[in-house]
């Protein structure tokens, strides 16, 4: 990737901006170590010899020799791993998708165009504050989501070693042998997870920034503005959201079915007649499943999100189409024809309006606050073409043409329930 020494930010703005700035380099350099630790960083022909070995150790060899010299077969009930199978599969399976794609990625764009730092200097002051939080916190979701499982692992393998010594597998010294192979068996596990979880914050962070994008796009519909500068803000969004979908398509795709299919084959394999089932057996599957389902659960969680945020424009686009419209009513400007209404009752605008309670959940894009009106200014085609627009031309994170909506995520829980209990029919009869 490009390593290169350039400002996160750009230096010729305010003052103001100095120590963002400086804490806008900080975070970018905690995020090149972080993929200098994964061994992710190809700068060179020297590091991408280096990242090459580290993925072929971690994620094929090591594995590779844990299920197959080390499966203690004749080891007591306790000591016997059944499900290995399953875990070092289902690791190494999402582990290589990530790094692939990563590299992928360090090929074809660098670090700052993948993090879309490269124009961020022509963005508001806001939008780069806000990235410059998101880009530090996202180290410490990736600490908060690995570690857990990591310690966890760590005190099964430490348990696994030493109440099975002399049942395991040795070579030559066995003291020396338990010590090298339990401490590869751990730099593997923490290779896999944190690399795939790392892709995962990734996701997270680069659908923030479009987020804090599209929050910014909302305050043009409480000022004066062009509806044709509007609508290429829109279009620019638009562009940045399909860069996004086409970059990831594979990644959340794939990881989709890795997830999935680990799962299915989790259910099976411990659902079959005569499984047994305890914590020494399946400690580590169900280690695995909570890494797995929770980088899936992180891309999903972020698409729909950044998805519903941007078909909120639509909705608060119309909404400042009807304030304008209510306005040119009142203001009898010619440009719509005004009615006598008859009512027996008249419902004032502000009545009953707590400004307490409209706080409360509100944001800049879903929101209950009336908006000023420009109808003077911006006619009444205008608006109307742009909010049909934006009906007919949704944004989002997509996949193969699917936006990745609340709607679709309830798609594929109804396909997962409908596996899962397809499946435990086949092993334990409930239908």
């Amino acid at each position: 990737m490009e390593y290169g020494r350039e400002s996160f930010l750009p230096s010729n703005k305010s003052l103001s901006t100095g120590y963002m700035i400086q804490e806008g380099n900080d975070a970018l350099k905690n995020f090149r170590s972080c993929l200098s630790w994964l061994c992710v960083d190809q700068s060179n022909p020297w590091r991408a010899s280096l990242s090459w070995s580290v993925f072929f150790l971690l994620v094929i060899g090591v594995p590779l020799f844990s299920h197959f010299l080390l499966s203690c077969s004749s080891c007591d009930s306790n000591h016997q791993r059944p499900y290995d199978a399953i875990v070092q599969l289902s690791l190494s399976s999402v582990a290589a998708l990530s790094f692939i794609c990563l590299s992928s990625f360090a090929r074809k764009y660098g670090l700052r165009k993948f993090l879309f730092l490269d124009k961020l200097c022509n963005e508001s002051e806001t939008i780069r504050q806000g990235y410059t939080e998101q880009l530090q916190r996202s180290m410490k979701i990736l600490l908060f989501f690995v570690l857990p499982c990591f310690a966890g692992d760590s005190a099964y393998k430490l348990w696994w070693y030493i109440t099975g010594s002399g049942q395991i597998p040795y070579y030559i010294n066995i003291h020396a042998s338990y010590t090298i192979a339990c401490t590869l068996e751990l730099c593997s596990w923490l290779y896999r997870t944190s690399i795939f979880i790392f892709i995962c914050v990734v996701f997270r962070m680069t659908c923030h920034l479009q987020i804090l994008r599209i929050q910014d796009f909302a305050r043009v519909f409480q000022i004066e503005t062009e509806v044709a500068s509007v609508l290429k803000e829109h279009l620019r969004l638009r562009r940045n959201l399909r860069v996004i979908s086409h970059r990831f398509l594979a990644f959340i795709l794939l990881n989709l079915v890795f997830v999935t299919a680990s799962q299915l084959a989790s259910l099976l394999i411990t659902t079959k007649s005569g499984a047994e089932v305890d914590i020494y057996k399946t400690g580590e599957l169900a280690l695995c499943s909570i890494a797995l389902v929770t980088g899936l659960f992180i891309c999903l969680r972020s698409a729909t999100k950044i998805t519903h945020k941007a078909q909120s424009v639509t909705c608060l686009a119309s909404k400042w189409h009807v304030c304008a419209t209510i306005n040119s009513f009142d203001g009898s400007d010619g440009e719509t024809p005004t009615t006598q209404i008859a009512s027996c009752r008249v419902y004032p605008i502000t009545a009953g309006w707590d400004s307490s309670e409209e706080e409360d959940g509100d944001d800049d894009l879903d929101n209950t606050r009336m908006l000023e009106s420009y109808s003077h200014t911006i006619s009444f085609q205008k608006r109307q073409a742009l909010v049909t627009y934006l009906e007919n031309n949704k944004a989002g994170i997509t996949v193969y043409g699917f936006m990745l909506d609340r709607t679709w995520l309830h798609t594929i829980f109804g396909i997962e329930l409908s596996l899962v209990l397809w499946l435990l029919s086949k092993t334990i009869g409930i239908s």
